[in-house]
């Protein structure tokens, strides 16, 4: 009845008496009938007013009225007056009028006192005008003799007979009570009356009947008892019926409070979606588009429910592990290095830890965990495969690689999103279980179409705005160009606060970056690191680090368009782009790549079409060139090239720095003489190989060597000679050994040989090499008889892992005192 009240408030005035909106004339001419209707029944009642017990109406009217507000409560729609339940009883224990009479009073005290709104006094007419009109037509057909009359003859059993009758009093009142209701939305509002009615009134139904089922329990009292017994027993069914409500209303609270909790999670999950996003920004619709393959594909594969709630939350917060993971490696625009691949493989487990904080009443963690794992067990981070892979995270792996093959990233163009399905398909039993490659592949065109239908409209963090205010002189900014001619832009110069604050944003931008650059020692995470940073302030599609070698540019990093063009290019320097600006070091700006050393004879030809190229210079002189490519011709303007120039000196210390650090590591290992390996570097490797040896159960052997008698050398034919036939030596063993031998020197004359694999009889055929290796070095240096000498002879050791040492000093010393032995003989 609350719930037809607000319809028919919809239908009549507005609480100020003025219409609400235009009511059409059947409307008008329907709304004046129900009117006339209940003041005729209200005015018949009083004209026939009888009693047959005027205490007894009294009682009830008054428990009537103290009921008013009282209500039936229901969890799934609305809630219904008690006042239909007094109709009921009183067309069995009142004269007709007094039910009448009672039913109309306690409505119009329902809608003026105990209403919830204010309600007009068309709309107080109309709800009073309908309960007089039902419970007139209710106590009618309860005394019609022709329905007794009817219900005689097919009833013998006057029990059953009595039952009938009330539920047909239940299902008239429920009819007279809702339907004239009804009648007037659908006039109202032009909708079908038995949908309408059906949407509406259902719901109340069963109060009806158990309303009629409760009337016939209080005759029955009443019979046997007598009518006090029932009044007194009022209280204690108000009783019950507020214990009750305050059941349901317990229901209530808790379903709107697990709401809540469900609605707040959903914003939580959404709010660390964002929190990704703000780390890539190509995450915002790979979410939305995974989110909605990832839910359909769960329906169709059968998932349980809290599956089904896992996947949806892991569809969203996936990669929220990539929050631990750099953000140049995160963005960049070119295929990561493996030290970058493995830091960028501890985001499943990060992201799962950080979930597992949350407690989800599902199992989030795992789905997430494991989503790039792969069905033959190849995957990472735990190796996992088949079955043992929760099915979340199965179809959340395909799911997630279809988009993003499907989908523009920094390092490759989006395949169509046929040709994504096939590489998908391709992998199948391999990379993805199959079974959810064959429901993918058999609607993803159609989960395509829901995905972009159900894009949501989520803004996206505002990382690019602009904060005018805050941009006081007392921020020290650097003054800005005083002309357009000084800049040497045609365009309408900017306004100036924002153009400072732009260029201050840019600089520090670069500034932070070169602060990144003393944490590194590698040349090759300098400029992955620095590609990844100039990609935000300046749009290129190709860069190349050209580092100097001699009289030479080399590539030493390329990324973008045509890299397979520059990466096997050699600049002279002085000739094209970037050895013009090396040689001058002077700075390029919209120059033609085209004019390349080399670059236009590629059989692939140009697709570049503007450079900017700045020369990078440390102490030692020009190391470099960093060099910008685009496709569209002036792409570059000023305010590009002074962001390079400004830290070019930064970008090219960093590379000196890292370059001589390199040396330094490499000489810590080399001999400087004889560039072969060092007597430190000779232990590193032998107790990694005697390691390799231990795990694959195989031999490894070691060789010393010293030449005899070779301080005649330096005393007779002078240092320079000496060292000579040191270098001569060390050549001559490299070309004896395999490529995967070793060859370092000990110090002096004395040299060592690793030979892995090498079993103790195959040694008699080498050392015999060896020994001859020797004499060619004395002959090719010396000459043959020099120093009064027949050639240069050697003392030889050898050592065997495991019969003659189990580390590195052990077969060393073995070695060397074979060696002494040798020489002493």
């Amino acid at each position: 009845m609350e719930q037809e009240v607000h319809w028919s408030a919809r239908i009549t005035m507005s609480s100020t008496g003025v219409p609400s909106k235009s009511l059409p004339a059947n409307l008008w001419v329907y709304l004046a009938i129900i009117w006339t209707l209940g003041i005729a029944c209200v005015v018949i009642a009083a004209l026939h007013w009888e009693s047959q017990d005027l205490l007894k109406f009294a009682a009830f009217f008054a428990l009537a009225l103290l009921s008013v507000g009282v209500e039936f409560p229901s969890a799934a729609a609305g809630t219904l007056p008690i006042t239909f339940l007094f109709v009921l009883v009183g067309t069995y224990e009142l004269a007709p009028s007094e039910t009448i009479a009672l039913a109309t009073v306690t409505t119009l005290v329902q809608c003026i006192w105990k209403h919830r709104s204010r309600l007009a006094v068309d709309q107080v007419g109309f709800q009073v005008a309908i309960m007089a009109v039902g419970s007139a037509g209710v106590t009618w057909l309860h005394h019609s003799l022709w329905l007794n009359s009817v219900l005689g003859r097919l009833l013998a059993d006057p029990g059953v007979r009595s039952v009938t009758a009330l539920f047909i009093d239940a299902i008239a009142m429920f009819i007279l009570l809702t339907a004239p209701l009804i009648v007037a939305v659908c006039l109202s509002e032009e909708v079908g009356f038995f949908s309408t009615w059906w949407a509406v009134s259902s719901w109340s139904v069963p109060y009806y009947l158990v309303g009629g089922l409760v009337a016939l329990l209080a005759t029955l009292v009443s019979r046997f008892l007598g009518w006090p017994v029932l009044i007194f027993a009022g209280p204690a069914t108000y009783l019950v019926f507020r214990s009750y409500g305050l059941y349901v209303s317990k229901l209530e609270n808790a379903k709107k409070h697990a709401d809540e909790v469900s609605v707040l999670q959903l914003r939580t999950i959404e709010a660390l979606a964002l929190a990704i996003e703000a780390k890539d920004d190509t995450t915002h619709e790979h979410l939305a588009r995974v989110q909605v393959y990832a839910r359909e594909l769960g329906k169709e594969l059968g998932l349980t429910d809290l599956e089904q709630e896992a996947l949806r939350a892991a569809s969203i917060l996936h990669d929220i592990g990539k929050l631990a993971v750099p953000e140049y490696i995160i963005s960049k625009p070119g295929r990561l290095t493996p030290e970058e691949f493995e830091k960028m493989k501890i985001h499943p487990v990060v992201g799962a830890e950080i979930l597992e904080k949350v407690e989800f009443p599902y199992p989030v963690a795992p789905v997430v965990r494991a989503h790039h794992e792969k069905w033959d067990g190849s995957g990472y981070p735990a190796g996992i495969k088949g079955e043992e892979i929760p099915i979340g995270a199965r179809i959340l792996a395909a799911v997630d690689c279809l988009d993003a093959l499907a989908t523009d990233r920094q390092y490759r163009r989006a395949l169509p999103l046929d040709e994504a399905m096939k590489v998908i398909q391709k992998d199948s039993g391999t990379a993805f279980d199959p079974r959810v490659v064959e429901v993918l592949a058999r609607r993803y065109v159609e989960l395509e179409k829901l995905a972009k239908q159900q894009q949501p409209d989520q803004a996206k963090l505002s990382k690019d705005l602009k904060i005018d205010r805050g941009l006081a002189p007392a921020a020290g900014f650097e003054a800005a160009a005083a002309s357009k001619a000084k800049t040497g832009s045609s365009a309408a110069p900017l306004d100036f606060v924002t153009q400072i604050a732009a260029a201050r944003h840019e600089v520090q931008c670069l500034f932070e970056m070169s602060q990144e650059f003393g944490a590194l020692l590698s040349v090759d995470e300098i400029l992955s690191l620095l590609d990844s940073r100039l990609h935000r302030m300046i749009p290129y599609d190709c860069i190349t680090v050209w580092l100097r070698d001699k009289e030479t540019l080399e590539p030493k990093y390329v990324s973008g368009d045509d890299h397979r063009i520059f990466a096997s290019l050699a600049i002279p320097m002085g000739q094209g782009l970037s050895g013009w600006v090396a040689e001058n070091r002077k700075p390029i700006l919209n120059g033609n790549p085209g004019v390349e050393s080399g670059y236009l004879k590629n059989e692939h030809g140009s697709s570049l079409r503007a450079a900017i190229a700045v020369p990078l210079v440390a102490d030692d002189g020009v190391v470099g060139v960093l060099a910008l490519y685009h496709a569209e011709r002036d792409a570059f303007t000023r305010d590009h090239l002074r962001i390079l120039t400004a830290t070019s000196d930064r970008i090219a210390r960093a590379i000196a720095n890292a370059a001589r650090f390199q040396k330094l590591e490499a000489a810590s290992t080399v001999d400087a003489l004889t560039g072969v390996l060092n007597g430190r570097a000779l232990f590193a490797r032998l107790d990694a190989e005697i390691s390799r040896s231990r795990r694959t159960n195989s031999p490894t052997a070691v060789i010393v060597l010293d030449v005899n008698n070779f301080k005649l050398v330096n005393e007779h034919a002078g240092q320079r000679e000496g060292d000579r036939m040191l270098q001569s030596l060390a050549h001559q063993l490299q070309a004896f050994c395999r490529e995967y031998d070793v060859v370092a020197r000990m110090g002096g004359d004395e040299f060592a040989l690793l030979l892995p694999g090498a079993h103790p009889g195959e040694l008699g055929r080498k050392i015999a090499l060896l020994r001859e290796a020797v004499a060619r070095a004395s002959e090719e240096v010396l000459g043959h008889g020099a120093l009064g000498h027949e050639p240069f002879t050697a003392s030889i050791g050898t050592a065997h892992f495991p019969a003659d040492g189990q580390d590195a000093d052990q077969l060393l010393a073995e070695a060397e005192r074979k060696m002494f032995a040798e020489k002493a003989a």
